[in-house]
């Protein structure tokens, strides 16, 4: 005989299954465990201000779901790992978790999409600010160390489709060689310089004017002048099919590209802000490179601090624009210290990091190069040489004198200008070590030359000093446990390797979620 409320079959107890029977509890939050990620979320998102996001409505026209529901629904997708905007709305019909946060609404994946993209696009970064002071209230980050490092990640676009700044500047260059040519033989380029500069010549007026799609055009109206005078003339009928036909479209195209190349040396034609750059993630191991953006992040205890998305595939040249809009979301200052690899060592970097007085634990590239493994200092290495101050001239390591020759300035890509001293041996070619220190040994007339930065070096040696301190071996040795896992949490565990969005604003905002998601991961794994 079966027991009051099972079911027997065979002799096997089944517990009760009844779909009709009705059930407690009736309300979703009491199936939701304590500190669950869903009711992180909830609860810090609560507490922000998020006055920017509604004023995003001008109000008028239908009724709109909740931007504070809609915020809630895509960070904690983010942080579940679900990013479709069609696998957010099915969650929020189905998933409990999604169910209770949304509080029965289910937006459809075009609305979810729409306030992603559109509402979400300009306030985001706001909105990150609002975790990061939240999280500095609750005394999970103190603004004290900023570590700071960047990853390269795959755009979404073709990456057979490049257009290359050098080849592009190649190709404009002999298209224009092409019209010259062109305005010789139908003697338009003479009669326009007789007509705009009379009888001064080209010494006077200085450079040659370069040609341009607009000369082309005006090049064009001259020959339908002359064509008026004798339309049946076919020298220049063939000419304006050329100019028309050919070389106006192309020199347009080319334009066009180096308006868009801008500063960047190359971008896809399917994601027009994407860079082409080498990838860790080389699945073939031929250095291929692909379209994608270089992301830098700076955290505090393993929390998202800053992020910012560049183009450049360097991140010399990212750190003082990373740092200054890093200084604009904090409200106007900056952690204390900044710690950082070889990567960011630079004069201009360290320059930046001393105006701001900011503690300065960032390498340099021949940081650890600067002794052997047995501890011995690198005889070809010039930080190793001896220097006299008063002769102003350096001794080699194998004791070979290198005299000061002339001062020259070095520009860096963003306009920093650098004074370099140059020094010079007067003879190497006897040396027994030339092999080891010179590549170019086999020119006989080749003398040593090395090229000293006097303020680079001194700032690298405060850079040194600090490095090399008690606190300065702490930083570094937290600084791959720091950026290095959050990195790995979403590159790796989340498999964030390729942007679903596309163009430099929107990767900027898809890339803000993960860092807002990682963080409400975090906080969920610490109060739990």
């Amino acid at each position: 005989m079966s027991k009051p409320g099972k079911k027997v079959h065979n002799q096997v107890v089944f517990k009760e299954y009844n779909q009709n029977q009705l059930s407690l509890p009736i309300d979703l939050e009491c199936l939701i465990p304590p500190n669950h990620m869903v009711r992180v979320v909830n609860s810090a998102l609560d507490q922000m201000n998020l006055e920017p996001l509604l004023a995003k409505y001008p109000g008028g026209g239908r009724s709109s779901y909740h931007p504070v529901m809609m915020t809630k629904l895509i960070v904690y997708a983010y942080a579940d790992k679900t990013f479709s905007s069609r696998r957010i709305e099915k969650a929020a019909r189905e998933n409990i978790m999604y169910m209770w946060l949304c509080g029965g609404n289910s937006p459809d994946f075009k609305t979810i999409n729409s306030f992603r993209g559109e509402r979400m696009k300009d306030v985001l970064v706001e909105i990150f600010s609002e975790v990061v002071e939240l999280l500095h209230k609750q005394g999970y980050i103190k603004l004290e160390n900023y570590f700071l490092d960047g990853t390269k990640i795959e755009a979404n676009a073709n990456k057979y489709s490049w257009v290359w700044g050098k080849s592009t500047k190649r190709y404009k260059e002999k298209l224009r060689e092409k019209c010259r040519e062109l305005f010789e033989f139908v003697d338009l380029a003479n009669q326009k310089e007789n007509e705009e500069y009379g009888d001064r010549n080209l010494e006077e007026l200085g450079e040659e004017k370069p040609i341009d799609s607009q000369a082309i055009e005006e090049a064009v109206k001259k020959i339908d002048e002359r064509l008026t005078q004798n339309p049946k003339e076919k020298k220049f009928i063939k000419v304006k099919r050329v100019l028309l036909k050919d070389y106006l479209p192309r020199m347009k195209k080319y334009e066009k590209q180096e308006e868009l190349l801008a500063e960047c040396n190359s971008y896809s034609k399917t994601d027009t802000d994407a860079t082409f750059m080498r990838m860790k993630e080389d699945a073939m191991k031929n250095g291929q490179l692909k379209p994608g953006y270089n992301v830098q992040i700076g955290t505090e205890n393993q929390f998202v601090v800053g992020y910012s998305i560049h183009q450049s595939a360097g991140d010399t040249s990212c750190l003082k624009e990373h740092l200054e809009e890093l200084k604009k979301n904090l409200g106007g200052k900056l952690p204390a210290n900044i710690v950082a690899d070889a990567g960011y060592g630079s004069e201009e970097n360290y320059e930046y990091l001393a105006q701001e007085n900011l503690g300065n634990y960032v390498k340099y590239n021949t940081f650890h190069k600067e002794a052997t493994a047995k501890g011995k200092p690198d005889p070809t290495l010039v930080q190793n040489w001896l220097y006299d101050k008063q002769k102003d001239e350096y001794t080699c390591g194998f004791r070979r004198v290198l005299r000061f020759k002339y001062i020259k300035t070095q520009k860096s890509k963003r306009g920093y200008r650098s004074t370099i001293r140059v020094y010079q041996s007067d003879d190497c070619q006897d040396c027994p070590y030339l092999k080891r220190c010179i590549k170019q040994s086999n020119n006989p007339d080749f003398k040593k030359q090395i090229y000293i930065n006097p303020k680079g070096n001194e700032l690298k040696a405060e850079a040194r000093a600090n490095l090399t301190s008690e606190y300065g071996l702490k930083m570094r040795s937290l600084r791959p446990i720091e950026v290095e896992s959050v990195f790995g949490d979403i590159k790796g565990n989340f498999g964030v390797r390729r942007f679903i969005l596309k163009g430099l604003e929107k990767v900027k905002l898809e890339w803000g979620l993960h860092c807002i998601a990682h963080n409400m991961r975090k906080l969920a794994v610490v109060l739990g």
